[in-house]
């Protein structure tokens, strides 16, 4: 499964899988428990494959974000929680992407990052970070 399949859904935790498509939208499966919610089209959705997150320089795919923790962690569950203090997901990130820009990537982002890597990894979907490794960017400035 490719990162174009996965995706958050605004006001509902974790991250889904696209089962099927219907008319209106969509059903989508829940990585945290597996229960299937009808997504209309109108809903705000995020699809993993067009994040992006800010770095000094540019704005570095998810994609890439999340291999890089994937290198670090070696392929297994981060070694913090998303839960952990923001000082704490702030260094960790730092040591992942030493060049993310502070001021435009905030805490909360950090931990949705830090909670989807290991989402992903307990559902071994890691392997969706090396499939299709097309750069696709979405200049929204």
């Amino acid at each position: 499964m490719s990162l174009d399949k996965i995706l958050s859904i605004s006001g509902k935790p974790g991250l889904y899988k696209i089962v099927a498509q219907t008319r209106s939208g969509f059903i989508a499966e829940s990585l945290i428990d597996n229960k299937k919610v009808s997504v209309n089209i109108h809903s705000n959705i995020s699809v993993l494959s067009e994040i992006a997150v800010y770095t000094l320089t540019e704005e570095l795919p998810l994609r890439e974000v999340l291999k890089k923790i994937k290198d670090k962690e070696d392929s297994k569950e981060t070694s913090i929680s998303h839960k952990d203090s923001k000082d704490k997901l702030e260094e960790y990130f730092f040591e992942v992407l030493p060049d993310y820009d502070e001021d435009r990537v905030y805490a909360s982002d950090i931990k949705k990052i830090v909670q989807w890597y290991n989402l992903l990894q307990k559902h071994d979907l890691l392997d969706a970070l090396e499939e299709g490794s097309e750069v696709t960017t979405d200049e929204e400035e």
